[in-house]
Order: C-alpha cells, then sequence, then structure tokens
C-alpha cells in the first residue's frame, strides 16, 4: 500500500482547558481550586444534593442543616395548631399565639424522639401526624449523621499557597518561585507539583490561549514538614524567557499548578489547584525564610508568614526579544 502523508497538524497542548476563546476570561483557575467553568442546557444535571452538601464549606452545611432541621419542626408545628387543641392533650389554657409556640416545642419532642409526655395525642388524627412526624425525625437523623460522617472521613488537603508568585535571583540565573505550606499537623508524602504557563495569541484576528509545561528544579519532594519552594528556572528554554510584567499583562497569562500528594492519615490521595495570573506576579522579590530551630532543637514554622518577601535585584536579564 502506498504511504499517505497525514494531512492532520500534530495537537499543541492542551491540559484540558481549550485553546479557543471568544472573549476575555478571568482566570482558568480560581484560587479556592474551581474551574472558571459553569455548564448549562437542557441535558446538565445540575445541583447534585449529595455531592454538594459534602463539598460546600462547613458554615454553610451547618446553615442548611440547621435550616431544614428547624423548617421541618415549624412544618408540623403548623400541622398542630390547625388541626386544634381538640386532637392533643396536655395544652394549657392560653392564646392562639402561645398555642402555637406549644406547638412547636411538641414537635420538636417528637421529631427527635424525646416525649416528655407533658403533651400527647388525644385521638388518631393526632396520633397519625406525630408518627408521620416521628418517622420523618428518625430519617432526617439518619441523614444527617451520614453527611457530618462523610464529610469527617473525607480526605482533603489544606496546602496553602503564597498569595503571590516571585521572579527572584536563583543561582546565576531567574526562577519564578512560589511557595506552598500543609496547614494541617497531618502527614503528607510523595508529594509532586507540575506548573502550566498559559497566554494568549492572537491569530488571524482571533484569540487563541497556548499552553506550555513548565520545567520545575525539583518536581517532587519525599516528605512535606516544611514549606517547599517551587522554581522554575527561567533560561532560553523557558516560556517565560524574555517576558517582563507588561508583556504577561499584554499576554494576559496564568500560572496554573496541580500539588498532588498521599494523605498518611486517610491513606489515601489527595490533591489541590491553583493559578497566578499576571498581577499576581512580583519581579525582583525573594522570599523571606519562615522557620527556625528552637532551643530544644525543634524547627518551627510560622505559617503566617508564607506571603512575607524581602527586594532581590535579579542576578541576569530575562531576555531581549519577548518570544517565546
Amino acid at each position: 500500500m502506498a504511504n499517505h502523508k497525514s494531512k492532520f497538524h500534530s495537537p499543541g497542548f492542551d491540559p484540558g482547558l481549550s485553546q479557543k476563546l471568544d472573549g476575555d476570561l478571568r482566570r482558568a483557575i480560581e484560587h479556592d481550586g474551581s474551574f472558571n467553568v459553569r455548564r448549562f442546557g437542557r441535558r446538565y444535571e445540575g445541583l447534585h444534593a449529595y455531592q454538594y452538601l459534602i463539598t460546600c464549606s462547613w458554615e454553610r452545611f451547618l446553615t442548611l442543616l440547621g435550616g431544614f432541621l428547624l423548617g421541618i419542626n415549624l412544618l408540623f408545628a403548623v400541622v398542630y395548631w390547625v388541626i386544634g387543641r381538640a386532637h392533643l392533650q396536655g395544652l394549657p389554657e392560653c392564646g392562639r399565639a402561645e398555642e402555637f409556640m406549644y406547638d412547636f416545642f411538641f414537635s420538636v419532642q417528637t421529631f427527635s424522639s424525646v416525649g416528655y409526655g407533658a403533651i400527647a395525642p388525644r385521638d388518631i388524627a393526632g396520633g397519625i401526624v406525630s408518627s408521620v412526624e416521628a418517622l420523618t425525625g428518625l430519617l432526617a437523623f439518619a441523614l444527617a449523621t451520614g453527611l457530618l460522617f462523610s464529610r469527617f472521613s473525607r480526605p482533603t488537603a489544606r496546602i496553602l499557597f503564597s498569595k503571590s508568585a516571585i521572579v527572584a535571583p536563583y543561582q546565576d540565573k531567574t526562577a519564578l518561585m512560589f511557595r506552598i505550606v500543609n496547614q494541617r499537623g497531618n502527614v503528607m508524602i510523595d508529594l509532586s507539583a507540575s506548573a502550566i504557563f498559559s497566554w494568549v495569541d492572537d491569530v488571524n484576528g482571533r484569540k487563541t490561549r497556548r499552553y506550555a509545561p513548565l520545567t520545575l528544579e525539583r518536581p517532587s519532594i519525599f516528605f512535606f514538614p516544611l514549606p517547599w519552594t517551587i522554581v522554575h528556572p527561567i533560561d532560553d528554554a523557558s516560556p517565560l524567557w524574555g517576558l517582563d510584567l507588561d508583556e504577561l499583562k499584554r499576554r494576559q497569562a496564568e500560572v496554573m499548578i496541580i500539588v498532588r500528594g498521599f494523605d498518611d492519615t486517610f491513606s489515601q490521595s489527595v490533591h489541590v489547584r491553583n493559578s497566578y495570573r499576571f498581577d499576581e506576579i512580583e519581579f525582583g522579590r525573594r522570599f523571606v525564610s519562615i522557620f527556625h530551630v528552637d532551643e530544644s532543637g525543634t524547627v518551627m514554622v510560622n505559617v503566617d508568614r508564607i506571603d512575607d518577601t524581602e527586594e532581590a535585584a535579579l542576578a541576569v536579564e530575562l531576555g531581549s526579544d519577548g518570544e517565546l
């Protein structure tokens, strides 16, 4: 058979965020690790309640859980109040507003299976409503317990990134650096980091996003008890060669990072994502050490100082042509 040369172009590097743009993009990865992508359409399932309740913040989860429990009890209190005191025994003589408060207290006692006994159903109608509420309470507490267990047992990494990435002198060259530290006291091992440089080109009047992997001086470490400064040397093989802050801004540059590791507490792999846009990259700075050894020989790490930098004159020029 005759050999035919392929008519397809070799695909460019794309981490899964597409190269095509039809507008100005805010950023690809938010600081909380989420992607700047929103899906919609008839076939999009939208909100998955269990997934949302597992992944949302603790403040929002407790607010939703408390609101749900309060709402259910208020609903049954309204039902008791509507059917009237004739179906409940033990209600004191009082006005309708105060009666509703007693109905609410009875609802909470029935829902939580406390049952003090001061108020009780008098007939079949009251018994049906209270039975339905008791069963609802059992299911609700079982669901809440399951959600709480899932949230506590879900392995998550709390790795703190420095507020800014810096371009600093490095050996006899210049390097892009950012710093991470473990916010928790758990043991993390086998950490690895990957970084991608993203920028926008104008191709035939159309904006196109380009990507290039950044070579890291040390892409992995065995242990993570101390801060880790991740370094990308800027040389003539780097996509950052020749780019100053103005050029990074013109290209809407963004450095995207993913860090993976093994959480020894849960015996599971975890990962975090972050990115630095052009306005979060500082030139001519270097990180200040944030750990020291105390009198007992223990290494002390001040996590609050992860963002601390100081001025540092760049040792070499970054390049002159401004081309990748």
